[in-house]
């Protein structure tokens, strides 16, 4: 059984009336997971604090639009909201990460066993996923806005894909040059970079192909030789 992770550099869920409706990166993660109905899917809000209204509005969405997939989130603040963390999540088909503190995900995740939850979940077959800092965690590291307004780079991710990766890379003007002067340096491995709307998908760890939601939106592939343009298939 092969492992999927799809790291998004932006997008995934539209912001619709209120609720969170899927978009085609979400979709293209659906597709990967195994073939059962009804698929189960679990948001993950940690990197966010948990926010009640933001969780309100994934299940409000997902409702509204009388999906068939089994909705449900992982919280872990104020204590984590289901009795067994680990049999939760491996039950899932799909788990998306949302976006936000990557380094305040990554010590909650560690304080509750969740990073090796996560280990087992993608050998297992679960397909992992998620935007910006729900990219980053499966990588190596990456350039973070964790620590203050300042991009830094951070490097305590659970390394399950190859290399580093950077989110939002055409929409902040700052990570480009800094990441390409990251792994110039040695302070991040190579690896690649995602303009928001890109998804990178990783089968057992390597990078298999590159998606896009819209037209123009690429991957790259950063060394310390500088960038490449990746090949980006659009999604429909």
């Amino acid at each position: 059984m092969s492992s999927h992770v799809l790291a998004c550099g932006g997008g995934g869920m539209h912001d619709d009336r209120g609720r969170l409706r899927p978009g085609p990166l979400f979709e293209h993660a659906l597709s990967l997971a195994r073939d059962r109905a009804p698929l189960r899917v679990c948001g993950v809000f940690t990197a966010m604090g948990d926010a009640s209204g933001l969780i309100a509005r994934w299940h409000a969405g997902f409702a509204a639009a009388g999906r068939p997939e089994l909705v449900s989130h992982l919280a872990l603040l104020p204590m984590p909201n289901v009795g067994d963390l680990r049999a939760h999540l491996l039950a899932q088909d799909l788990i998306w990460v949302w976006g936000g503190s990557v380094a305040g995900l990554m010590a909650l995740w560690r304080l509750h066993g969740v990073d090796e939850v996560m280990r087992e979940a993608h050998d297992a077959g679960v397909v992992l996923a998620g935007v910006s800092a729900g990219a980053l965690c499966w990588t190596s590291g990456g350039t973070t806005d964790s620590f203050g307004p300042r991009l830094r780079p951070w490097t305590d991710g659970l390394r399950l894909v190859e290399g580093s990766t950077c989110p939002h890379y055409d929409s902040e003007g700052e990570r480009r040059p800094l990441y390409r002067r990251l792994v110039a340096e040695g302070t991040l491995e190579p690896g690649h970079a995602a303009d928001d709307g890109v998804g990178l998908h990783y089968v057992d760890g390597v990078l298999h192909e590159a998606v896009a939601d819209r037209d123009g939106a690429s991957a790259w592939r950063v060394t310390p030789d500088g960038e490449q343009r990746l090949p980006t298939r659009r999604l429909p």
